[in-house]
């Protein structure tokens, strides 16, 4: 009889990709088998639960995600009641997804020259990967979608040309999970032109005073003497 039987085939009746607290249903059937056949589901080589099957329909297990152990993997193992030994299905892990943390839009300076380049990075902390950025300045967007594979920051690189270039900036941040879209705080950035003409002017003052000082000490000598041979 042991000889007869298939190998079982595991397989969820749900996706894969499971959010925690999630109730998910695993089957199991070996095809072809002749009832009845005992079922057993291992997760980490721990059964977790059996079923008799009296006719050709699938052992049907119901758990619930509630940690990251319960991903997996998990086996089946189907046997006949007379029988010592079983046949061993498939390997099945289920891939946890979360919902990501609002994105950190920032940059490393918030003051800028007028013909200055600058960067702007979105992060979101926590989230399963990928992570999809998308960067705004006000409603429009201003690059293509950036989608990164690892836990870092999608950075862009801005040209203020004009006061109009100075903000406000947005990023949204998006994943796998189910309605995770999240937009991140707003940034703007200061323009520094003005004062940056202040400073010349007050800079071209200064030199033009110098300049008036050392003049007047250069032509005093010549001020004095004629002065001082008249009184003689």
């Amino acid at each position: 009889f042991a000889g007869m039987l298939p190998n079982p085939r595991l397989m969820t009746v749900e996706s894969l990709t499971v959010v925690m607290n999630q109730n998910v249903t695993m089957s199991c059937c070996s095809a072809s088998a002749s009832p009845p056949v005992r079922y057993t589901l291992f997760k980490h080589n721990q059964q977790v639960s059996s079923l008799n099957s009296s006719d050709s329909s699938p052992a049907l297990f119901t758990l619930t995600i509630s940690s990251a152990s319960d991903l997996g993997p998990y086996k089946c193992k189907a046997e006949y009641n007379s029988s010592t030994d079983g046949k061993y299905s498939n390997s099945l892990s289920f891939t946890l997804i979360e919902p990501i943390s609002k994105p950190v839009l920032s940059s490393p300076t918030s003051h800028t020259l007028q013909g200055q380049n600058v960067t702007l990075s979105c992060f979101s902390e926590n989230g399963s990967l990928p992570i999809t950025y998308l960067f705004f300045k006000g409603k429009q967007s201003i690059s293509p979608q950036k989608t990164m594979h690892r836990r870092e920051a999608a950075v862009i690189f801005l040209f203020v040309n004009s006061s109009a270039d100075s903000g406000t900036y947005k990023c949204k941040a998006n994943n796998s999970f189910p309605n995770s879209t999240k937009y991140s705080n707003s940034f703007n950035f200061t323009l520094t032109e003005e004062r940056s003409h202040s400073q010349a002017l007050i800079i071209s003052l200064g030199l033009l005073l110098l300049l008036l000082i050392i003049g007047l000490a250069l032509a005093i000598p010549f001020l004095i003497i004629p002065s001082y041979k008249a009184s003689e």
